[in-house]
């Protein structure tokens, strides 16, 4: 590959992806690190993208990256949609199931609705700890760590330490967006962090997104496709966005 080539295969990848490491760029032309390198720092003189710690960004116009909305608000959002998706996923659960429970909303509904029956949940949200309190039978667990106060949730590294030592039969959790392509997504790192730990600490992973958060692509890549078994939105998903996820292997239900 000539250096012009590379230099146009480097910013179109740039571009697709908003960002991208030296690493997976010397991978995918072929060339050393420090090749790499010294391309990015001309590509920068030349106005065609930002040099960052480890790679570069696009300078494309991009969406604003979202803030962590706060719990106050993001409980009203949608809360008829998020009541039905609650109570579909709890249909899935059976006595003596491990579960995870995320520090979504929906997973704060799912609480306030599950059957005090033999249960042990996982959970870094303490409003969803603090609901499943009162429930006798229902062992709870929750992951500590450094407080994300607008989500009311633990994140950080102590918490994803915590979830290394536990296997569990299903996960329910949301996000931010949900790309047809790009997958799953979450606007901050550190959520986005924990919640790639509870899918690989989960059997069955099970999505909870109203159809709001359909067509967003959110700041921080939670997981692909393939990691995901089933999907639970609400009747608004468009059609298209339908056909798009029916061609997937996963299990997709509307309530």
């Amino acid at each position: 590959m000539l250096a012009a080539e590379r230099y146009e295969k480097i910013v179109q990848l740039v571009n697709e992806r908003g960002s991208i490491r030296v690493t997976e760029l010397s991978e995918l032309c072929r060339v050393a690190e420090e090749t790499i390198r010294r391309d990015l720092d001309r590509l920068e003189a030349a106005g065609r993208l930002r040099r960052s710690h480890g790679g570069a960004v696009s300078i494309k116009e991009q969406p604003p990256v979202q803030a962590e909305v706060p719990y106050a608000k993001r409980e009203i959002q949608n809360s008829e949609e998020k009541r039905r998706i609650a109570e579909e996923a709890i249909v899935r659960i059976e006595p003596n199931d491990r579960i995870l429970l995320d520090a979504s909303t929906t997973a704060w509904y799912m609480a306030r609705s599950l059957p005090d029956i033999p249960l042990t949940v996982l959970t870094n949200s303490i409003k969803v700890a603090m609901e499943l309190a009162a429930k006798e039978k229902i062992d709870v667990i929750s992951i500590g760590g450094l407080l994300a106060q607008r989500s009311l949730s633990f994140v950080g590294p102590l918490a994803e330490r915590v979830l290394d030592d536990y296997y569990v039969d299903k996960l329910f959790f949301s996000c931010k967006g949900v790309h047809p392509e790009r997958g799953v997504s979450e606007s901050s790192e550190l959520q986005a962090r924990v919640k790639q730990k509870m899918i690989e600490r989960a059997d069955r992973t099970i999505l909870l997104a109203d159809s709001s958060k359909f067509g967003v692509q959110a700041f921080t890549h939670v997981a692909e496709w393939d990691q995901i078994d089933a999907v639970v939105t609400d009747r608004n998903l468009s059609s298209d966005m339908r056909g798009r996820l029916e061609g997937r292997r996963l299990s997709l239900t509307l309530v």
